[in-house]
Order: structure tokens, then sequence, then C-alpha cells
């Protein structure tokens, strides 16, 4: 398997599959001269068997973390065995499913009133026990108990700039690897930065054919003196300035935790790898969340051309707390009722709903605009709108209630 994220081929499987959401469905609707995109189907989309993990990914608090737990409690009461993974350190999805606090390892949901056709569980990436584990998993005991007392493994397994895409790939991989779910829906970090995990096959392959780690590495390839006729002066000079840079017993701790690691770098990187196959498969697919505000459709429109420049199957765009309007009265009539009710000297209480209604109108007329916006940048992204509703989900019941309304029910 190739080390390199393929970004330059181009294939056909992300494409023909990733609008799955929406197979069921019109290319487009038009109404007048105005083209409506089409609808995600998401019941269509858990119950197709074909349909093994699920990826929410957006910008911040736009209710990326309720929906990707609406999604794993609506396919769990359709029969599916189903894996809520968050990537969120925010605790809101083990409020919301009735369970204390979330771990590193599944954990089933059982709550009062919850009794599904399939299975649910839970979980929280946590980025240093992911590292551990893969290290004990695949290194023999000595070198993992090397590795992990190691005081530059212990610095970089929870501080090193994408180790928390590196683990979510690896933690994403062992799931999918056990068969033991159905559907595993992942809840992404809130920011552009959930898309880094794409990107982890090959910016391991970048650092560990660095020049950096070669050199670190170089003592434990190369084997007692035979060092020198590999690195000769080269290592004792960039020892010297390392050294005098970060201090002689930190490079001596780098260089002694590469060492012990470097067998286990061939078969991460060859994990990593197949996770991104996996990520590209048809199988998959992502679900871009966004509320109806101007920046969040920005970042969404960001995150669609990012997954479709690298062939990830797009289902659909989700636009959570819309507020649409089920009456016809337009904002200005009811404000012309309300302003001759308040000449009549009527009860005040006519006039104020009316006004109400008005600024509800002019509310749902301003996300209408944004999204034609985001619609005629993408005209063939499926998308679906769920009405904000009056309270914060914090429990089973809000999330069911959002799984309705995902569902356009």
């Amino acid at each position: 398997m190739t080390d390199q994220k393929p970004t330059g081929q181009k294939t056909t499987a992300g494409k023909s599959n990733g609008r799955q959401a929406a197979q069921q469905q019109p290319a487009a609707k038009t109404t007048g001269e105005k083209r409506l995109p089409p609808t995600v189907d998401i019941d269509a989309l858990i119950d197709d068997p074909k349909t093994r993990v699920i990826v929410c990914c957006g910008s911040g608090g736009v209710g990326k973390t309720t929906t990707a737990a609406a999604l794993g409690v609506r396919a769990a009461e359709r029969g599916r065995r189903t894996m809520v993974l968050t990537i969120d350190p925010a605790r809101r999805l083990a409020q919301s499913l009735g369970l204390r606090e979330l771990g590193n390892q599944p954990r089933a949901v059982h709550a009062d009133g919850f009794d599904p056709k399939g299975e649910l569980s839970a979980m929280m990436l946590d980025m240093r026990r992911t590292f551990d584990d893969m290290v004990q998993a695949h290194a023999g005991p000595d070198r993992a108990e090397q590795i992990l007392s190691n005081p530059f493994y212990k610095t970089i397994s929870t501080s090193f700039s994408g180790t928390q895409e590196y683990m979510a790939m690896e933690k994403l991989g062992q799931l999918a690897a056990t068969g033991k779910w159905d559907l595993i829906v992942v809840d992404t970090p809130p920011s552009r930065s959930a898309l880094d995990f794409l990107d982890a096959p090959q910016r391991l392959s970048t650092v560990l054919d660095g020049r950096i780690i070669r050199l670190l590495s170089a003592p434990a390839r190369a084997g007692g003196l035979g060092i020198r006729k590999i690195v000769g002066a080269g290592f004792g000079l960039f020892a010297k300035v390392i050294s005098a840079i970060i201090g002689g017993q930190l490079l001596q701790d780098a260089s002694t935790f590469v060492q012990a690691f470097d067998s286990m770098f061939g078969g991460f990187r060859e994990r990593a790898s197949q996770t991104y196959t996996l990520l590209r498969s048809p199988g998959t697919a992502f679900l871009v969340v966004a509320a109806p505000e101007p920046d969040a459709l920005r970042e969404a429109s960001y995150f669609v051309e990012r997954l479709e420049t690298d062939q990830m199957p797009v289902a659909g765009l989700v636009v959570n707390r819309t507020h649409p309007v089920l009456a016809a009265l337009p904002a200005n009539k009811a404000l012309s009722a309300a302003d001759e009710l308040d000449r009549a000297s009527r009860p005040p209480l006519a006039s104020a709903m009316l006004r109400l209604h008005a600024d509800r109108v002019a509310v749902a007329n301003r996300e209408k605009r944004l999204l034609a916006r985001f619609t005629k940048a993408h005209p063939s992204v499926a998308v679906v709108g769920v009405s904000a509703l009056p309270a914060d989900v914090h429990d089973l019941d809000g999330l069911r209630e959002i799984a309705l309304r995902l569902a356009g029910k």
C-alpha cells in the first residue's frame, strides 16, 4: 500500500457514492426559476448496510456533536449496531446519552426508555491512551516499557503537532477493524483542523522520512561502529547544533525514543493509509454540519471543496437551528396589519403576535438567502434543514427529536 496520499488521482468512487444519502432524490427541484438542492435522506443513509462510517465535520458551535449523537440514536433504534466516536473534548455527548463520562474505550448506552432494535455505544478519543495502547499492541513488552517511560515520548504523545489527528486515524481504524459495529459515527474537532486527519498518512510519511528522524534513528539502524560509516561527522555536527538549542538530555531522550520506536513507524503508517482508504471508500459518508450564519456556511463551503478535492464521499449538508415559517402571511402585510390594530386601539396582544411573525419571516428569508449562496456554489450537494428547538438538547428525548427533524419527520 502506498504511503502517499493520492490527492492527484482522479477516481469516480467518491463521486459515484458520495451522494448516497440523496440517491433516491432528483438531482434538483425547480420552482419557477429557482432550483432547489436535492434533499439528504438520512434514514436511507443510516439504513443502508453499505454505509459503515459517517463523519460529521464543520466549524464550532453548529451542533455537530448533537448531530452525531442523534444519528447514532436513530441508527440504533432502526436496528444497527452503532458506535459514536467523538474527537471533540467537550462533555456534551456523554451527558446527552445519559452517561456520566466517556473514555477511550467504548461504553454501551443504557437508559430508561431506550430499548433500541440495535445497539448503541459511545467513546471519546484520548490521545495519550490511544498512543499508549498502540505502543503496547505493536511493540514487545520490553520495548513498549522503554518507549512509554521515555520523557520525549511523554511530551509528544500529548502535545506534538498532529498527534490528535494521527490518533484519531488510529482509533477509527481500530474500531472499523473489529467488525463489531455496523456503523461508526465520527464527531470531529470544531475547526478546519477537523479535516487534518485526512492528511495524517501523508504528514506522517513526511515526518518519518525527514532528515532529523533519519539522523536520530541512525545509531539503531547502523548498529555499533557502523554508525560512523553512515552518518560520519554529519551526525556529530547535527548533535552539537541541536544540543545547543534544546539541550543534550532532550536530544538523548529524543534519539532513544526514535530508535525504540523505529520498528513501529512502518506499521502505523500502513494502518493510517488503510484508514485513509476507508474514508475514501463507498461505505463512508461525510456530512458537513453548519448553522444558517455567514461564517458557518463559508466554513461549510470550505469543507465541501476540500472533501471533493480529495475525492471523499460527501453525503450532504446539515443546516442546524433553522427558523422556517409555516404561515403564508408576508412580513410587510403582517406589519401593516399590526399598525392598523394599533391605530384602532385594539388589544396589544394581536399586534405583538403579528410583529413577532414579521420578525420570524425576516429571519427565515435571511437564512434562505444565505443557503441560496451555498447552493449556487455547490448545486449538487444535498441539504437537510433542522429547525431550532426551544431549548438545548441534554438528554435522549432531545436527541430523538433532533433525529426526527434530520429525517424530515
